[in-house]
């Protein structure tokens, strides 16, 4: 038999029906003896529970059980005890109560396991066993009241564990209207508070988020005079400043419409559907990206838009797809894996759906054919659209020729473009066709032509076209007489610019990646009139708030900015505008502008690359250094330092500086500082080590010349990255001293630095309590700054030492800080180390949990294409493995991670040594003591290599206390 107390009281039969109970008074005697089936309730309380107001007598009382045992016949035996009744039922799950208990605490249970799918289906069998209020026959009984509070709150905490599992497995837009409900009748709960925030924060609600924390807290300060958890207001930070998620670069916005080529665009997106590589050949000015946007439109995956306009260097390709794909080419902190960028891109893109642009490619087709040929035969689940002159030459290419437009198509689009800038434009159609003809009706060709009708009548453009263009009105298809068609398009435009417009415009091509108002401004030496006139004759783009240039426009105007012999002098000035503007940002980079002008930066990325490149193949070797120096915090936050490495590398190659003298260089006057920068960037990159082990000590050098403690240099970040890159293939003691020495210098960046890097000598010497204590006071030191990656870094320091002292909560707590601000960065492999180093604080008390941590570090180092942390989440998932004792599976991943870790970074030292200390873990469980001891011995000469192997150094680094031991024994 099977009874319920959660609603009306009532009985079942095996067979499900039901059994008459009889009238109230018989239900409430029921219900008082099944709120704890077994245990005997006192006569006097039955009788005086059953009935409050009146009372029940010992005779009503005796009847009324006699007529219950009657009604439920064998399925319960209601027994008589010592001072009262009890009843024994065959099993608890016979009571509805008992049964929602146990199968709400299994489905916690499952949700805190990982397993929401299990953990919904448990909570909603749970919950359905509801019928109403929980004892509802004992309204006024306070033995039941006591019992119904109980199990009503763990019906709302059932509630919220179902609607957290539902959350998880993506179910937010659904869980929406039942917490606003919810939330209404429970102000005062923060969980269901929290809940709706998430719920509405997955949905793109991010304001609607912010107003439900801000109701909440308004509730809890008026009816409890208290403020929001530490949890809900952590919701409310990220709310506040959380990025959405890097996505990939999209098409460009089209400002005109899309004249003639319909028919083309379903083609080509059919074409794509059954062929993974589609190239778009054609001439310049012939349509190609247009067409690309207008596919890409329609694409049913994922689109990644790559402009290789701006391109000069081959070599540069994987780094402008890792750029547009949103992924960044290292951490915040300064480190190597090993991989280049093909390889990044290959790691990143494996099992991705996504369809990859590639636009412009004549200028390097040979490299876009060789990274299209790799990424499809790696990424099996990639498609790559092309645009290019001539084919990219891959096996399983599909080609589509791109013509000029056909005869009514381009009296269209001249029509509409014409009509833009003139109003109530008509001409006869016989001559805009004959204007379109003499075009090859090239779709670029025909709007510079009709833009032209703002000053000129249809007439008089015909007759130049046919004056300009005659050889191009009779050319031949061949790439020649492409080239020489859209050529003369352009110097036709050209020629009717004035004097002033011609010589900004000329200047102008120096931009490699368009240009503010100011700076083309300022190169150029134009006024705004100017540029906005170069703008209205679409010589120019204004776009986003910027000016950018076509590229077939700017290859002319550079051969016309050589012509006037001006072009040494305007790309010294294009580089001096950029080395002004990240001196005026580097500063802001170390503050709480630093998001704000990150984007700013990323923006002139393209225009520094030129810069740099110039100043090294021309000798500027001065402007050179202070370019790299100036802009090298925006490189490191960035985490694209190794984009600038080659011309790092090619600058201190030619200065050929002697590895222990640097002041008898001949170029000695040289900024030293700028120089120990170029130094740091030329290590960051894959080819840099030799040129790290050359110039090292004379850059240290110049460093320390540099900042002498009492007086401030100018890049105080090179100083703790320089810490940081000679603390493991080199004596750090110098590199230690020298930023210790700043610990009074004027520049509080710097401060914080010295009181960082002090915190580990002290770790070092077994002063664990003088460690916090300088980490700590480095954290504020950077947050008073407004710097989040100084204070992520600090914070995770402490929360190291937390974890190596067994405070676990704390560590978390202090690691979630720290990912907070990360994350608030979009530093993606910043975040997968945080995660990896949250995961090893829960592993001891929530296995399960370290697992996701681990596993969700996984998934960000592969999204970003690197190794090292990679490398770090299998070492965890190695940790957990042994844990469960999969000794096969922990050796596995423990050999993986040791093969991906590059041993002279700094940040792979502490899981290098987790990792053979997990090995040597395995071999004692194998009984293996030999093994066992080689692998030991391996983990604390590791160990060493940053800091003595003492017993705190290596807590510090997440060992279990049996592994210290035996690592610190040797």
């Amino acid at each position: 038999m099977r009874f319920g107390i959660l609603g009306q009281t009532r009985a079942w039969h095996d067979d499900g029906t039901e059994v008459s109970l009889g009238g109230p008074a018989r239900r409430a005697l029921l219900a008082l003896l099944l709120i704890r089936p077994g245990e005997a309730v006192p006569a006097e309380r039955l009788a005086d529970e059953i009935d409050p107001n009146a009372g029940t007598s010992a005779h009503a009382l005796h009847s009324q059980v006699s007529r219950l045992r009657s009604a439920v016949g064998d399925g319960a035996a209601i027994e008589r005890a010592a001072t009262g009744y009890r009843i024994v039922v065959r099993d608890d799950d016979d009571v509805d109560g008992y049964r929602f208990e146990r199968l709400a605490a299994e489905g916690r249970s499952a949700l805190r396991e990982g397993d929401p799918g299990r953990a919904v289906t448990l909570l909603r069998e749970a919950l359905e066993l509801w019928r109403g209020p929980a004892l509802a026959d004992l309204a006024e009984s306070p033995t039941a009241q006591a019992a119904a509070a109980r199990l009503e709150e763990r019906r709302l905490g059932a509630v919220e564990d179902r609607i957290e599992g539902e959350l998880r497995l993506g179910g937010h837009r659904s869980v929406v209207p039942e917490l606003r409900e919810l939330v209404g009748r429970h102000p005062l709960r923060e969980r269901l508070a929290a809940l709706l925030m998430r719920a509405l924060f997955a949905e793109d609600g991010q304001a609607a988020a912010l107003e439900v924390f801000e109701e909440t807290r308004r509730h809890l300060a008026e009816e409890l005079g208290a403020d929001p958890s530490a949890e809900l207001a952590g919701l409310h930070r990220e709310a506040l400043s959380a990025p959405r998620p890097a996505s990939p670069a999209a098409p460009p916005a089209q400002l005109t419409s899309f004249v003639g080529r319909a028919a083309e665009v379903s083609e080509v997106a059919g074409l794509l559907r059954v062929a993974r590589l589609v190239t778009l050949i054609g001439p310049g000015g012939v349509g190609k990206t247009r067409l690309s946007v207008e596919v890409a439109a329609v694409a049913d995956d994922t689109v990644c838009f790559v402009e290789l306009a701006a391109l000069r260097d081959g070599l540069d390709l994987p780094r402008a797809v890792l750029a547009a794909l949103g992924l960044r080419e290292n951490g915040l902190v300064i480190e190597g894996d090993g991989q280049g960028p093909v390889e990044r891109l290959s790691s990143a893109l494996s099992d991705r759906v996504l369809l990859l642009v590639l636009d412009n490619c004549e200028h390097v087709v040979e490299e876009a054919a060789a990274l299209a040929a790799r990424l499809l035969a790696t990424c099996p689940r990639l498609r790559v659209l092309a645009t290019s002159r001539e084919p990219l030459g891959v096996i399983g290419e599909n080609l589509w020729q791109v013509r000029g437009l056909d005869g009514d198509a381009a009296v269209r689009l001249f029509t509409d473009r014409a009509t833009a800038v003139r109003r109530g434009f008509t001409a006869d159609p016989r001559t805009v066709r004959r204007i379109c003809a003499a075009l090859d009706d090239l779709p670029l060709a025909i709007e510079l032509a009709a833009a032209r009708l703002r000053t000129l009548d249809v007439e008089d453009l015909a007759g130049r076209l046919d004056d300009r263009l005659g050889v191009a009105a009779r050319g031949s298809r061949t790439a020649a007489g492409r080239h020489r068609t859209l050529r003369s398009v352009v110097a036709w435009s050209w020629e009717l610019l004035s004097e002033p417009e011609r010589r900004a415009a000329r200047r102008f091509a120096v931009f490699a990646g368009g240009a503010t108002a100011e700076s083309a401004l300022r190169v150029c030496g134009a006024d705004g009139e100017t540029l906005e006139s170069l703008a209205d004759k679409s010589l120019v783009e204004a776009v986003g708030g910027r000016f950018r240039m076509l590229e077939t426009i700017r290859a002319y105007a550079a051969e016309r900015l050589a012509e006037a012999g001006e072009g040494e002098t305007v790309r010294r000035a294009h580089a001096r505008r950029l080395l002004d503007l990240m001196r005026a940002a580097d500063p802001h980079l170390r503050r709480a502008e630093q998001l704000e002008w990150l984007p700013r930066l990323a923006a002139e990325h393209a225009d520094l690359l030129a810069a740099l490149r110039w100043s090294v193949e021309t000798g500027e070797t001065r402007t050179a250094l202070e370019l790299l120096a100036a802009a090298s915090t925006y490189l490191w936050l960035r985490g694209t330092s190794a984009a600038v490495a080659p011309q790092a590398i090619a600058l201190l190659d030619a200065m050929a500086v002697p590895p222990r003298d640097l002041p008898d260089h001949p170029a000695r006057d040289l900024p030293g500082e700028e120089y120990a920068t170029a130094v740091l960037l030329a290590a960051s990159g894959i080819d840099g080590r030799p040129v790290w082990q050359r110039h090292r000590a004379a850059a240290e050098k110049a460093l320390a010349a540099a900042w002498q403690g009492d007086r401030a240099g100018r890049h105080p970040a090179t100083l703790l990255l320089w810490m940081m890159r000679s603390a493991v293939d080199t004596d750090p003691r110098a590199a230690y001293t020298l930023v210790w020495s700043q610990r009074d210098c004027p520049d509080p960046w710097a401060r914080a630095a010295a009181r960082y890097v002090h915190g580990f000598a002290l770790l070092g010497e077994g002063d664990t309590a003088g460690a916090e204590q300088e980490f700590r006071a480095a954290a504020e030191a950077y947050r008073a700054l407004g710097d989040r990656w100084g204070t992520a870094l600090a914070l995770d320091s402490v929360a190291g030492l937390a974890g190596a002292v067994g405070d676990r909560a704390k560590a978390v707590a202090l690691t979630d800080e720290a990912l907070a601000l990360t994350e608030e960065l979009g530093a993606l492999e910043d975040s997968a180390d945080l995660l990896v180093n949250r995961g090893d604080h829960l592993a001891g008390d929530d296995l399960a949990a370290a697992r996701a941590d681990y596993e969700r570090a996984a998934r960000l180092a592969h999204r970003a294409g690197g190794s090292t942390y990679l490398a770090a989440a299998l070492r965890g998932l190695g940790d957990v493995a042994l844990a469960e004792h999969d000794l096969a599976e922990a050796e596995r991943l423990y050999q993986e991670a040791l093969e991906r870790l590059d041993p002279h970074w700094i940040k792979s030292v502490g899981h290098r040594v987790r990792a053979l200390a997990g090995l040597g873990q395995v071999a004692e469980a194998r009984g293996d003591r030999a093994g066992a001891e080689a692998r030991y011995r391996e983990a604390a000469a590791s160990a060493a290599t940053v800091a003595p192997a003492t017993p705190e150094t290596l807590r510090m680094m997440g060992l279990p206390e049996p592994v210290v031991r035996a690592v610190s024994r040797r």
